[in-house]
């Protein structure tokens, strides 16, 4: 059984900065990528970034370019996020995933392995 644990998560201030970690952990893993959603309550799950251990290319949600940055070592299984210009629209519970085939970037079911997710709260 893989498990994903992250840390870091918090309170901040509008035009804060956080980072984010998450490690993989259990038995042996291999993923083809690893990356972060977000969900307010009430709403789905949204993608945030992630990124892909083939070449290294990452991805962003269009509401975090320029502000976020998505750190990864394949080899650890590890994965970081550095959120730099936090707004308040960023407070949602941040969840780490990793996928271990390509299903898709974008989606929630891209990935199958999922972290119980880290609270931030970015406060205006």
């Amino acid at each position: 059984q893989v498990q994903l644990v992250e840390s870091g998560g918090g309170l901040a201030q509008a035009g804060g900065s956080l980072r984010l970690s998450c490690a993989a952990s259990g038995r042996t893993f291999s993923s083809y990528a690893m990356g972060w959603f977000r969900q307010v309550p009430g709403k789905e799950r949204e993608f945030v970034a992630a990124i892909r251990w083939s070449g290294g290319s990452t991805h962003y949600a269009d509401s975090v370019k320029g502000r976020f940055t998505i750190y990864g070592d394949n080899a650890k299984n590890t994965v970081a996020l550095q959120m730099n210009s936090l707004k308040p629209e960023d407070t949602a519970v941040y969840y780490c995933v990793a996928a271990q085939a390509f299903r898709g970037i974008y989606t929630v079911g891209g990935y199958d392995t999922w972290g119980q997710g880290t609270q931030v709260t970015v406060s205006s």
